[in-house]
């Protein structure tokens, strides 16, 4: 009795949560679309990778794996790296300096 409504609880939790993340990358993308400045832009488009990284990790509870954990840390290596490199454009013009004597 007490494991089925356990179960009831997480199924109702997850599509709750599945949800809610849906809609926050629904409204990411379109401020990444209308976005007053590029940087804003960056911070919506790094905050729709962090979101993506969610619904991995939920589909995996969803799941009951452990499997999609290496996708997610993989994930987040490259949102890093691509934040990195999005920051570094907006601030200098160019990803890759390249000095010619």
């Amino acid at each position: 009795m007490l494991n089925e409504f356990g179960n009831q609880f997480l199924d109702i939790a997850l599509w709750i949560s599945f949800v809610g993340v849906t809609l926050s990358i629904v409204l990411l993308v379109y401020r990444t679309i209308k976005g007053p400045t590029n940087p804003d832009r960056a911070v919506a488009l790094d905050a729709i990778g962090v979101n993506m990284m969610a619904l991995v990790g939920l589909q995996a509870i969803n799941l009951g794996t452990d499997r999609l954990n290496d996708v997610i840390l993989l994930s987040g290596i490259l949102l890093f790296i691509g934040t990195i490199a999005i920051a570094k454009f907006l601030e200098k013009g160019v990803i890759i300096d390249r000095d010619h004597r």
